[in-house]
């Protein structure tokens, strides 16, 4: 894999975020031209305003049923304007899908993906990456204030020698270390293809619920350097802010 072409996945909409089968993007098929006509929008799609080629979901209106199209950039009708002015998750590119009566061929069609369990499948496959990627940054943020807490002196000592600050960090090694096992066996229960997606969404819920916390008494047991990005727990906690 040499990365040269970027893609994105668009299937949020700006007045169905959390339920897309609601969706108004639609897709009238032309059967005399083999093509396909979309119009709508998508929004909060990662890479789309950088991306070679975007994965839209639409509802074909000849029989109701939600399918995948590949929409290439520079087709006629399509625009990916940016979200400006993130103060989270800014390693990446965040965008619309704009498609004003955008015509792709028949053969841009995903095959065997009708309804919604395709892009559902996604879904699931992103949150199970998400849960182990929240604990990540529950981890550095651990070790970034453990060291600050035995580092810093107050009052004639470490900050690590007050037991509160004590039970601050045994409170956070547990939950990561609980975390983890959770993951570890979810991908091995996955392995055995006996993961259910109800599964993958606690465990994505837990992750970045308890990560966020850890992130958030990080910043705290940092006091004013906490805002700084010198020690990247801000950095954290504000990509944990959008991601739980």
């Amino acid at each position: 894999a040499r990365g040269e072409i970027v893609g994105c996945f668009g299937l949020t909409e700006p007045n169905h975020g959390s339920d897309p089968g609601r969706m108004e993007t639609r897709a009238r098929h032309n059967p005399s031209a083999k093509t396909y006509t979309l119009r709508g929008s998508k929004t909060w799609i990662t890479n789309s305003p950088i991306a070679d080629l975007c994965v839209v979901w639409a509802r074909c209106e000849e029989d109701g049923q939600v399918r995948g199209f590949l929409v290439e950039r520079g087709t006629p009708g399509l625009s990916t304007p940016k979200i400006e002015g993130k103060f989270s998750l800014r390693a990446s590119a965040t965008g619309m899908i704009v498609m004003d009566d955008v015509e792709v061929p028949e053969e841009n069609v995903l095959p065997n993906a009708e309804g919604l369990a395709g892009p559902f499948g996604c879904l699931t496959q992103a949150r199970y990456g998400i849960a182990w990627g929240a604990l990540g940054a529950a981890e550095a943020c651990l070790e970034t204030v453990r060291q600050y807490v035995l580092d810093r002196k107050q009052f004639g000592g470490p900050l690590a020698r007050n037991q509160l600050v004590q039970k601050k960090l045994a409170d956070m090694v547990t939950e990561i270390t609980l975390g983890l096992h959770a993951c570890l066996r979810l991908g091995r229960l996955k392995d055995e293809g006996k993961a259910a997606p109800e599964m993958v969404s606690m465990l994505k819920r837990n992750s970045c619920g308890k990560a966020l916390a850890i992130a958030r008494d990080a910043r705290d047991m940092l006091g004013g350097n906490g805002i700084c990005d010198e020690f990247h727990v801000i950095r954290h906690l504000m990509n944990l802010e959008a991601v739980n």
